[in-house]
C-alpha cells in the first residue's frame, strides 16, 4: 500500500514539472494583414487542331482525315489501334463491309451465348438539306422486305361504307372493316391494329380518330387512303413501317439466325426506299450506317454500293 502511494505522488511530481501552470495573464499578439489579390492566370489558348474542329463541318472534317499522305488522321492518334483496348474518340470508326458486319454479330452472339434469334438493327444517318436552306421533312415509310423476319401477318382495319367493300376487305384478310360505328370501338380500346386504311370518302369522318392514332391515321402521302383496297391490304399486311427522327433511321431489319444473304437484301431494300425520298440529284442522303443486334456493339458498314443509281430516283415519293 506505501508504494502504491509513492508511486501517486511520483506521478503528481511528474506531472507538475512536465507540464508546468500557463500564466492566463499572457496576451495573445493579434496580426493584422491584408491579403494579396491573386495572380491571374492567363487562359491558355487553344491549340490550332481545336480551332480548325471548330471552324469545319463533320464532311470536311471527314475529309481532312481521310488524307492518306499525313502519318495519322487529323485530330486522332493513328490509323489504327495497336492494342486490343482503347478508347474509340481517339480513332477512326471501323467500317466494315456489310456482310462482315453481320458476321461478326453472329460471332458475338455465339460468344457471348444469347438468344440466337434476336433481332438486328439499322441506324442510318440522313443528310435532309435541301436547296434553298429547306429540309426533308420527317416521314413515315412502309416497305416490302425481300425476307420477313416475322411469322405473323400484321393487323389491319379497313373504314368503309359500303358493305360490298367491307366484305371485300374481310376476304382479303383485313382484320375488321365497317364504318363510323367503329370510330367509338376504337376510342374504347375494344379493337385495335397495327395499320389503319380508309377509302377516301369516309375520311372526313374520321376526324374524332386523329388524336387517338396519331401517326397511325390513314394519310395519302402514306399510302393508307384508296380505292384499291386489295392492294392495299397487301401492302400493309406484309409491309415493314420505319420512320425518321432527328434525321435518323432507326428500326428492325431481320433476325440474327437468318442467312447472311438475306439479311444483307432486306438492308438494301431499306437504304432504297429511304433514298427515294429525297431527289439523288442534291446530293446523297445517306451520311452513315450502322448495324448491331439486341445485345451487342454497333458496327459501321459500307453503304454506298446500297445507294441506288441517278435514274432509279422516283421524285413522286420524294418529299
Amino acid at each position: 500500500m506505501a508504494t502504491l502511494i509513492r508511486n501517486v505522488r511520483v506521478l503528481s511530481q511528474c506531472q507538475t514539472a512536465v507540464f508546468p501552470r500557463m500564466n492566463s495573464n499572457l496576451q495573445v499578439l493579434s496580426r493584422h494583414y491584408v491579403s494579396c489579390a491573386a495572380k491571374r492566370i492567363p487562359k491558355k489558348e487553344s491549340n490550332n487542331v481545336k480551332a480548325v474542329k471548330a471552324r469545319l463541318s463533320e464532311e470536311e472534317l471527314e475529309m481532312k482525315r481521310q488524307d492518306g499522305n499525313q502519318h495519322k488522321p487529323f485530330g486522332l492518334t493513328a490509323w489504327e489501334p495497336t492494342d486490343d483496348v482503347y478508347v474509340n474518340k481517339y480513332y477512326r470508326w471501323p467500317i466494315y463491309e456489310l456482310e462482315n458486319a453481320v458476321k461478326m454479330l453472329k460471332t458475338f452472339q455465339q460468344l457471348d451465348f444469347t438468344y440466337p434469334k434476336q433481332h438486328v438493327y439499322v441506324d442510318l444517318k440522313l443528310d435532309t438539306s435541301l436547296n434553298r436552306k429547306k429540309k426533308v421533312e420527317p416521314f413515315v415509310s412502309i416497305l416490302q422486305l425481300p425476307y420477313r423476319f416475322t411469322a405473323e401477318a400484321n393487323k389491319v382495319i379497313v373504314f368503309t361504307e359500303s358493305a360490298n367493300e367491307a366484305k371485300l376487305a374481310l376476304e382479303n384478310g383485313a382484320c375488321c372493316a365497317g364504318g363510323i360505328e367503329l370510330v367509338q370501338q376504337i376510342l374504347d380500346d375494344e379493337i385495335q391494329a397495327d395499320f389503319y386504311v380508309a377509302v377516301p370518302s369516309i375520311l372526313p369522318k374520321l376526324s374524332p380518330l386523329k388524336n387517338k392514332l396519331r401517326k397511325q391515321f390513314p394519310k395519302n402521302k402514306r399510302g393508307s387512303v384508296g380505292i384499291d383496297i386489295p392492294k392495299m391490304l397487301q401492302i400493309f399486311k406484309q409491309g415493314h413501317e420505319y420512320s425518321v427522327d432527328n434525321d435518323c433511321v432507326q428500326t428492325k431489319i431481320a433476325s440474327l439466325h437468318m442467312p447472311c444473304e438475306q439479311i444483307v437484301a432486306n438492308v438494301d431494300a431499306l437504304i432504297k426506299d429511304v433514298c427515294h425520298h429525297k431527289p439523288l440529284n442534291l446530293g446523297p442522303f445517306v451520311k452513315r450506317g450502322l448495324v448491331s443486334s439486341a445485345t451487342s456493339e454497333a458496327l459501321g458498314f459500307n453503304f454506298g454500293r446500297f445507294i441506288p443509281p441517278l435514274g432509279e430516283e422516283k421524285p413522286d415519293n420524294a418529299n
